[in-house]
């Protein structure tokens, strides 16, 4: 199942993604996080239960991020092996993690800013991102899958100078429209994140190529990691990391400029394509 949220009548909504297009649900819900909250994380029951409205065709919808407001967003470094080595880094023997702060959250379309601050040094990194689906406290592994609502797609856009200023990366990772995300969730029942294939494009050009199979640690060791620590609520987002090549790491660097498109498909979920724009000046 896979499940978008888009604009109606100027308001978010929730839908099915259908042959014919977005199939509105009817709920008081509008954002992913209250559906899961309120659904004890069983997404595919409570959708299920739900009649649908009025469909949009794909071409015709103004698609959100699938989860707008999210809890939290964690998010995980130097978790492929070949993009450990293209850094010339050792593989992590424990998780890398850092936050990326909510506001970063754009969806499907929506331009990605270059900062006046640091217009030329910020770069593209396509991830595969778990939604979690309800509370998560000391869960193992083995159970990981019964916590995590699905899967989705984030560009985990980077201001590289501000990243690297400070060992917690959070300001570098964090900045308005540095987060996309969608187009939109594919059920956990649906897809075997550990064997899709992620293929990040560049005004066409392919940049990363590779298989999640190559995550040092998988979706379902890093939720048992993360939750050991502390409660992941519903709607949390958790960005597994990113595969080799990225634009800091090409010889010279080929990092974003304006009037790039950054395109992320994954096997199984689909494609997020965003615009590169200079930052607005207000």
């Amino acid at each position: 199942m896979r499940i978008a949220r888009h604009l109606v009548d100027g308001q978010p909504a929730l839908a099915i993604v259908t042959d014919d297009g977005l199939a509105t649900l009817q709920t008081e819900h509008t954002d992913l996080p209250s559906l899961l909250a309120a659904s004890g994380g069983d997404l595919v029951a409570a959708v299920g239960a739900m009649g649908t409205g009025s469909v949009t065709p794909l071409d015709d919808a103004n698609l959100l991020s699938p989860v707008g407001h999210p809890p939290t967003i964690l998010a995980v470094g130097l978790n492929y092996g070949a993009h450990a080595a293209e850094g010339g880094r050792e593989p992590p023997s424990v998780p890398i993690i850092f936050n990326k702060h909510y506001k970063c959250i754009v969806g499907p379309g929506d331009p990605i800013h270059l900062p006046a601050a640091a217009p030329s040094m910020v770069d593209y990194e396509g991830e595969l991102a778990v939604v979690i689906g309800r509370i998560a406290r000391a869960v193992s592994a083995a159970d990981a899958p019964d916590y995590i609502a699905g899967y989705t797609i984030m560009n985990d856009v980077s201001v590289r100078d501000w990243q690297r200023a400070s060992p917690t990366m959070m300001m570098g990772k964090s900045w308005d429209t540095h987060g996309p995300c969608g187009p939109w969730l594919v059920t956990g029942d649906s897809i075997d994140p550990h064997s899709c294939r992620l293929v990040t494009e560049v005004s066409g050009e392919v940049r990363q190529d590779a298989k999640t199979d190559d995550l040092i640690f998988d979706c379902y060791q890093v939720v048992e990691h993360l939750s050991t620590a502390f409660t992941l609520d519903p709607g949390t987002i958790i960005a597994t990391g990113t595969p080799a090549g990225v634009g800091l790491f090409f010889d010279p660097p080929r990092l974003l400029k304006p009037g790039d498109e950054v395109s992320i498909t994954i096997e199984g979920i689909g494609t997020l394509t965003n615009p590169v724009i200079p930052e607005p000046i207000a």
